[in-house]
C-alpha cells in the first residue's frame, strides 16, 4: 500500500491507522534533507504498529562513504536497525533511467548524451531490477534478514555508453561531458531541494574530476537473490530504442 508521509501523518481517512496490520515495509524516500525526519517518523510508527520487516532504499556507497547524501541514507539504516526491526537494505547504484532524462531535461536528444559526470566508469542498474530484488526480499524477508545488498552489474563510461547507443540502434551516437554547475542551476529552477541536489552536484563534480572511489564497483548478487541475470546497459537501450532513435 501507498501512503503520503509529507505530513507525517498515517491514517487512512476512515482513521484506521495506516501501517494496522502491516507486517513488511518498503521505504522509499523523496530526494530531499526532509527525508530523515520522515524517515525516523515512519520506523518510529512502523514499530508501534508491530511491523516486522523494512527493505529500505538508500544510495550507493560502501560504508565509509565520504559523499554527504549517501551517508544521510545510512543514517537512516542505521535508526532502522537500532528500531529492532527485521531489516534488509538495498543501496542502488546509477540508474539506467537516468539515460532517459533527468529533472524534466532528456539525457539523449539527437543522437547526443549529454550528462554531468564527466568521463568516470559509472556501475549502473535498472530501477526495474531494483524492484525485482525489494520484491523477492519482500516476498521472503527472513532469506535476507539482516543484509546489505549493494546493486550495480555493468559498470560503463558515458563514452562505452555512446558506442552501445550507436551498435545497438545503428545510429552514430556521441557523449557530450557537461559541467555540473549547469545541472545546479537547471534541477533547482526545476523546484529541487538545495541541500540534497547541492549534494548530488558536489559528487557530480567530483565524477568530473578525480572521480569517486568504488563508483565502477560491481556486484554479484542478482542471480543469487532473483533468479535470473540482472539487465544490461545493452539490453536497457534495445527496450527502449523507439526512444532514442533520430
Amino acid at each position: 500500500m501507498l501512503f503520503e508521509i509529507d505530513a507525517l501523518v498515517y491514517r487512512y481517512p476512515d482513521g484506521t491507522p495506516a501501517l494496522e496490520g502491516v507486517d513488511r515495509l518498503f521505504i522509499l524516500t523523496a530526494y530531499t534533507v526532509d527525508m530523515l525526519q520522515q524517515s525516523k517518523a515512519l520506523v518510529d510508527q512502523a514499530r508501534k504498529s508491530g511491523v516486522q520487516h523494512i527493505v529500505h532504499l538508500g544510495a550507493c556507497g560502501s560504508d565509509d562513504t565520504d559523499v554527504a547524501h549517501y551517508g544521510w541514507h545510512q543514517f537512516v539504516e542505521h535508526y532502522i536497525e537500532w528500531s529492532g526491526i527485521g531489516y534488509t537494505h538495498l543501496r542502488p547504484e546509477i540508474f539506467m533511467q537516468n539515460l532517459l532524462g533527468y529533472g524534466g531535461v532528456p539525457a539523449v536528444n539527437n543522437g547526443v548524451i549529454r550528462y554531468y559526470m564527466g568521463h568516470s566508469r559509472l556501475s549502473w542498474i535498472d530501477v526495474e531490477d531494483i524492484g525485482e530484488v525489494a520484491a523477492a526480499v519482500l516476498r521472503d524477508p527472513e532469506a535476507h534478514r539482516g543484509q546489505t545488498y549493494r546493486l550495480g552489474y555493468d559498470a560503463k563510461t558515458y563514452g562505452e555508453i555512446a558506442e552501445i547507443f550507436s551498435q545497438v540502434i545503428g545510429q552514430p551516437f556521441r557523449y557530450e561531458a557537461r559541467p555540473p554547475k549547469e545541472f545546479l542551476d537547471r534541477v533547482l529552477a526545476a523546484g529541487g531541494d538545495p541541500a540534497y541536489m547541492n549534494c548530488v552536484y558536489n559528487s557530480f563534480s567530483r565524477l568530473s574530476g578525480e572521480g569517486l572511489r568504488g563508483s565502477d564497483e560491481t556486484f554479484d548478487n542478482f542471480n543469487r537473490i532473483t533468479g535470473r541475470q540482472p539487465t544490461t546497459v545493452a539490453d536497457f537501450v534495445r527496450e527502449h530504442a523507439v526512444l532514442f532513435r533520430y
